[in-house]
């Protein structure tokens, strides 16, 4: 059973419980372990082994420094709110009971306030956070410019978050598993192709790429279908002229006056359309309209 003992600041200190829209006792209680459950809607779905042992390790010589949040069940038991971590350490070394704060809380603003406290405990990778944002906004109806003023974060910073979940399986377990960072993955989205964007991927785990040598990687990409910087060739066969040459008379017929069309070997080229005065100009550009 829940014990209360004394006053404390806690989570509330690091959100806005008023935005949040929780409820209930501001004491600190010690509840028996046994009575907890987790949530299992929480954000974190990685937990560090060696971290963990190293805060068990501290909770026992301090204890419980700062009270996990809970939740009251129907049922007399707890669901956790905040401070999973600590409550994984403290039951790996037999605690009993754990302090707590104890809080009325809807479906949502468990989600929410779970996903609050790990963001700014920066204890969340890219995708987890992603992936609750994508919850929040599907279970509970939620448009982007709703779900910022909930999290506190804006919108444009939602949006670049539930792109990431657009990205290949692959690339996306890089970014969970800190393989890569946010920088890079946003850099990948700028290649359109999901295979494009693999073949990138690979690339920045073989190379070791920063950032911007990812961007630099994409402005060739974008540039010349090749993230080595090299064009692909466009063959210039007697075929190829002769289709070029036969452009350039068709061309000519329709705007009656001699076009000029050029084109290299990396394939870019141009289109020159002469005119003589204003009403050629007016001519050419009806005919334009009308095509």
């Amino acid at each position: 059973m829940a014990k209360s003992k004394s006053l404390g600041r806690g989570l509330g200190a690091l959100i806005d419980m008023d935005n949040v829209g929780v409820s209930g006792t501001s004491s600190i209680n010690e509840v028996e372990m046994d009575l907890i459950i987790p949530n299992p809607n929480q954000p974190r779905q990685l937990f560090d082994e060696e971290s963990l042992a190293e805060l068990a390790s501290s909770i026992r010589e301090l204890g419980v420094i700062s009270p996990i949040t809970l939740r009251s069940n129907p049922d007399g038991t707890y669901q956790i709110i905040a401070g999973e971590r600590r409550y994984r350490a403290a039951k790996s070394i037999g605690l009993k009971r754990i302090p707590a704060y104890i809080k009325t809380a809807a479906d949502e603003q468990v989600m929410e306030m779970a996903l609050i406290e790990n963001i700014q405990r920066e204890d969340l990778n890219a995708i987890e956070i992603a992936l609750t944002f994508f919850r929040l906004m599907k279970d509970y109806n939620l448009t982007q410019d709703r779900l910022s003023e909930r999290v506190g974060k804006k919108r444009a910073t939602i949006a670049n978050y539930l792109r990431l979940l657009h990205l290949p399986a692959d690339v996306q377990m890089g970014l969970k598993n800190k393989l890569i960072d946010m920088g890079h993955a946003r850099a990948i989205l700028g290649v359109q192709q999901p295979s494009a964007q693999l073949q990138l991927y690979h690339l920045i785990l073989k190379n070791e790429c920063s950032v911007r040598q990812v961007e630099e990687l994409v402005r060739n990409y974008v540039e010349t279908g090749s993230f080595d910087g090299k064009s692909k060739k466009i063959t210039t066969s007697i075929k190829g002229l002769k289709e070029l040459d036969e452009l350039k008379t068709q061309l000519s017929a329709i705007f009656s006056t001699k076009v000029h069309l050029s084109c290299d070997e990396k394939g870019k080229g141009k289109i020159t359309i002469p005119f003589s005065n204003d009403e050629e100009l007016v001519k050419i550009m009806q005919l334009m309209d009308r095509i």
